[in-house]
């Protein structure tokens, strides 16, 4: 890997190097390792934080300049792509409803399920998470296990623009329906988000369980329950009311996640 490393390095500073041989086996051999969980873009480390493998993210960009458009038919549908799709579900242990689309280049852990949803190249989906009608995985982002991405939830990718950390939804989390999470935001694990709750590296996320709120950016705390809210801003033409995310409590400990989700929305009367 460190030698397909330093090539992959090579051609990002120099791009007349896409054209050789040995630069674009490197490249396919990153995607093909990616397609089966051996690489990842981002990974859990030490002290609960994750770390960026910037030359595989790298890798996934220079994949387009050197694959060539083809026609890709399935049955009576034709699609004219540089991205091949992913294959043999039945052998990966992967449930996928028509029209459910994965990108070859994207893994996805067994005992996944997709309903008709997108996952691009480059994303990590763990095992047991549902991936629901028309939600969509970006490039790159990483999902935890035993997440459930409702329908519509939209979880952003790196390439389009072209961004260094990958959106991270970790272990245990339920995104609401038409969620919103981009730009490399991280929800840590068992967060509940309600619906449609946007969240980017600008938002302002408010945790208001205490006398006084407290603003974070880019990071949703573990266990967190967090809706939509509003807050204050003033602009030359007068105050107007900005978009931002609530926490709002907690999720209780408890061994049967479902059962902590379903206390937690009940409790506090979030929408999904």
């Amino acid at each position: 890997m460190e030698a397909i490393k330093k090539i992959i390095e090579a051609a990002w500073d120099d791009r007349a190097l896409l054209s050789k041989d040995e630069t674009k086996n490197a490249i396919k051999q990153v995607i093909d390792h990616l397609d089966v969980g051996k690489l990842r873009v981002a990974e859990p480390g030490s002290d609960n934080d994750w770390i960026v493998n910037e030359w595989v993210k790298k890798a996934v960009v220079l994949y387009f300049p050197i694959a060539q458009m083809e026609t890709i038919e399935v049955g009576p549908f034709e699609f004219h792509d540089k991205i091949p799709l992913k294959k043999n579900y039945a052998d990966l242990g992967v449930r996928v409803v028509p029209h459910a689309i994965a990108r070859h280049g994207s893994f996805l852990e067994k005992g996944v399920i997709m309903m008709p949803s997108y996952v691009n190249i480059g994303a990590h989906v763990g095992s047991g998470t549902m991936v629901d009608t028309w939600a969509t995985v970006g490039s790159c982002a990483q999902i935890g296990r035993n997440v459930h991405l409702s329908g519509g939830v939209g979880i952003g990718g790196v390439l389009e623009p072209l961004q260094a950390t990958p959106t991270i939804i970790e272990d245990n989390c339920f995104i609401g329906s038409r969620c919103i999470v981009v730009e490399g935001v991280r929800v840590m694990k068992e967060a509940v988000l309600g619906a449609n709750v946007v969240l980017t590296q600008s938002t302002h996320i408010i945790d208001v369980t205490s006398s006084e709120p407290k603003t974070l950016k880019g990071v949703v705390p573990e266990g967190s329950v967090v809706i939509p809210g509003t807050y204050t801003k003033s602009f030359p033409a007068g105050d107007y009311q900005v978009a931002c995310a609530l926490i709002i409590g907690k999720r209780k400990e408890s061994t049967d996640k479902k059962v902590s989700l379903n206390q937690a929305l009940r409790e506090f009367n979030v929408a999904v």
